[in-house]
């Protein structure tokens, strides 16, 4: 394999070598009928399918009437298996890389075989398909001008929670993807650290019979989960409308801030003052509290 040392400054790379093309296929997230022509017929004309799950992917083609050799590439063995599928190509056989659903690359594994393939200066070729997360934003009713796609959260509180702060000034549309036994804990985080009033979207199995959109604060879908018998079931897209600007930079609106946060401490004690100065504002209830806190010691 080449290191990137060894590319020239501008890789140009166009159809018309006798080596192979490693297509990159874009697979149904639920309705079969969503697999494109052009999918299927380059599935049935490669030597050979990089799937994440063989078994999984051997469905797939099993209801589209293809037979062809399948090899494992996911993310606990793609750095050993991508030297194979290089020689492959190199040899002239074009390969296709599919994902359990999706669009490869995308929250799945594939990024060290499409970088070594480029770095050989073998053509890759992308046979666009159903993605989740545009999906999901195309029926959101969420800004789309600009959104930031970060995949998976941590699985754990603390580490979802920092990452969460981390984007709360973003004014972007957030858009993460989320297992149904962390999608309760993951919405009372973004109320949490986000603000309960901060308006938020669920997609639920979408394109397949269940599919369902949850939209409002996350408060209230937070509670709407919790009450619904199938709130925790399928893969979810968790959209979050991005920071207002002012909110973006406390101190944009700091002495409106603050002299709502004096009212409430001379009344209440700093978590409650926090509590309801977040439901009213849409700040983050942690950021409040820190700055109830700085008022109150100076």
């Amino acid at each position: 394999m080449k290191s990137e040392s060894d590319q020239p400054a501008v890789q140009v790379i166009r159809p018309g070598d006798n080596r192979g093309t490693l297509y990159i296929v874009a697979t149904p997230i639920g309705n079969m009928d969503d697999l494109s022509p052009r999918a299927v017929k380059v599935l049935s004309s490669v030597a050979v399918i990089a799937a994440e799950d063989t078994r999984h992917s051997g469905r797939l083609l099993q209801h589209i009437g293809i037979s062809k050799p399948l090899i494992a590439l996911h993310d606990h063995n793609e750095r050993g298996r991508v030297q194979n599928i290089l020689e492959q190509l190199l040899a002239g056989a074009d390969v296709a890389l599919i994902s359990d659903a999706g669009t490869p690359l995308i929250s799945d594994p594939g990024y060290v075989l499409v970088r070594e393939a480029r770095a050989e200066g073998l053509r890759v070729s992308p046979i666009p398909g159903p993605c989740a997360l545009v999906a999901a934003l195309s029926a959101a009713g969420l800004p789309t001008d600009r959104f930031l796609f970060v995949g998976f959260l941590p699985a754990k509180g603390a580490g979802r929670r920092t990452a969460l702060e981390e984007l709360r000034k973003e004014v972007a549309t957030l858009v993460f993807y989320e297992s149904p036994h962390r999608i309760l804990n993951t919405v009372a985080d973004i109320a949490e650290v986000m603000g309960a009033q901060r308006e938020i979207v669920l997609g639920r199995e979408i394109t397949k019979a269940f599919e369902t959109f949850y939209s409002g604060t996350a408060a209230d879908v937070h509670a709407t989960l919790t009450d619904d018998p199938h709130g925790s079931r399928g893969e979810f897209v968790v959209m979050v409308r991005g920071a207002e600007k002012a909110e973006a930079g406390l101190m944009a609106g700091e002495l409106d801030v603050d002299h709502l946060l004096g009212l409430l401490m001379a009344e209440l004690p700093l978590k409650k003052v926090a509590k309801i100065a977040s439901g009213l504002s849409g700040l983050s209830k942690n950021e409040l509290y820190q700055r109830a806190l700085e008022l109150k010691e100076g």
